[in-house]
């Protein structure tokens, strides 16, 4: 399930499709939520402490809708793909936020009680670097990903998508086949 919301870059859309279509997803469902804004593109709007890509209650919406889908389907397990650090930036992707929105699902959804579905991240204790080390012996097609907050054809190293994303694969001391400049770097 990829959400396209108001901002997103075209390009992570692509990517999202293309990783679908080599893991041989049988039904990747994009879900259009154009009036849902990140808060840098919200005027007078912004959190202190916060960067401006969150979006208010990002994970209650994207969940719910994940929530719905696993109802429809009759699945038992909602994965998501949090990783530690993003503890350091968003609120909504500790334990006791899932815990409680797994409890909020269950009782609004007697099908989701029934099926005890519960909602995994198994990434959740794993730093970006150490996702990245798995990924890698895992052999993900790290050339299909899209980590940049801007469109172009390629990704332009200055937001902080990139960022970190450059500062993550060369502490993993992985090649990262989108990054012309960091294998000098890493040998």
């Amino acid at each position: 399930m990829t959400f396209e919301y108001h901002g997103i870059a075209g390009k992570e859309l692509e990517s999202s499709r293309a990783i679908a279509s080599h893991a041989k997803v049988t039904e990747h469902r994009i879900v259009r939520l154009p009036d849902l804004k990140e808060v840098g593109d919200i005027p007078g709007f912004m959190p202190r402490g916060l960067p401006p890509t969150y979006i208010p209650l990002r994970n209650s919406i994207f969940y719910s809708f994940a929530a719905s889908y696993a109802e429809e389907t009759g699945a038992g397990i909602i994965v998501g793909g949090h990783n530690r650090d993003d503890l350091d930036v968003l609120p909504d992707v500790g334990q006791g936020f899932f815990r409680a929105l797994e409890a909020a699902l269950w009782k609004g959804s007697p099908a989701l009680r029934r099926n005890k579905v519960r909602i995994v991240r198994p990434l959740g204790r794993m730093r970006k670097v150490e996702v990245i080390r798995l990924a890698d012996s895992l052999r993900v097609p790290f050339e299909l990903t899209w980590s940049c907050h801007r469109d172009g054809k390629r990704h332009c190293w200055r937001c902080q998508g990139c960022f970190s994303r450059r500062r993550s694969f060369q502490a993993a001391r992985v090649e990262d086949p989108l990054d012309e400049s960091n294998m000098a770097k890493i040998s």
